[in-house]
């Protein structure tokens, strides 16, 4: 069953809650005025990698847009990309404006031919997580009374304090995605963060956005979108054998 599917049954079962977390007007409209099947010309492969860990991503930190480095873990974790990466002829690098990501993708970059270098868009940054940014969860509960509940529960209906809410963050991430898809080069390395990968995956599979904690995607971890003939296709998703035990039990982001 797929989550469109799922979405359908739990409307006809009454279940259906007020807001359901389904894509903006705004990301349906992008999708029906830009081409969802190439035809007639090269498939395109975008790779999804998320950034290397940070201190606050061990701390369960909300980072949100603030520049947080990576750590000693995050370093490796690049290089170990960058490893598994580096026989994929890659014709571009693209990643977020926030160095955590910038800095995953460029240990690749310098693998790949003289002159390669790594473009930025700022429409890949991660979520605002707005006055959320800098706390733990224990801190956000104490300010905000039930709003982490709420995001635990229904993200979809969860608008961050001075921040943004999913749809916000659906609608320039598909934008940046068409982009990339219309884009010269039939290979594309896409670096970014944690929200924009799921709300990615989720209009691609036509999930609701009520569905994002089914997602989990390790910092550095790799996924494969594929666009051609018969569209959107996903051959691997939260590739992480790289970093490590490929069936090991993968820990949760704290408090988040």
């Amino acid at each position: 069953m797929s989550c469109g599917q799922e979405h359908e049954k739990e409307e006809m079962n009454g279940m259906k809650s007020e807001n359901t977390g389904e894509r903006s007007p705004e990301a349906k409209e992008a999708e029906g005025t830009s081409p969802l099947r190439l035809k007639g010309v090269a498939e395109k492969r975008i790779f999804l990698v998320r950034h290397g860990e940070t201190s606050w991503n061990r701390e369960g930190r909300f980072q949100g847009q603030i520049d947080v480095p990576l750590n000693d873990i995050g370093l490796r974790q690049a290089d170990a990309v960058a490893e598994a990466l580096k026989d994929v002829p890659f014709d571009r690098i693209i990643s977020s404006n926030l160095s955590r990501a910038l800095r995953t993708a460029l240990p690749l970059a310098s693998r790949m031919r003289i002159g390669m270098g790594v473009e930025t868009d700022d429409d890949l940054k991660e979520i605002a997580h707005g006055l959320w940014e800098g706390r733990i969860a224990a801190e956000v509960e104490a300010t905000y009374p039930g709003d982490l509940a709420l995001w635990h529960t229904r993200p979809e209906t969860v608008v961050m304090p001075e921040g943004e809410s999913l749809v916000d963050v659906q609608n320039r991430a598909w934008a940046a995605l068409l982009r990339i898809a219309q884009g010269k080069g039939e290979t594309v390395a896409v670096f970014t963060h944690d929200a924009v990968l799921k709300v990615l995956l989720m209009n691609v599979l036509d999930c609701p956005l009520s569905s994002f904690w089914r997602f989990q995607l390790a910092n550095g971890s790799i996924t494969l979108l594929e666009l051609g003939e018969k569209g959107w296709r996903i051959p691997l998703m939260g590739e992480a054998g790289h970093l490590g035990s490929v069936f090991g039990k993968r820990a949760e982001q704290k408090g988040l």
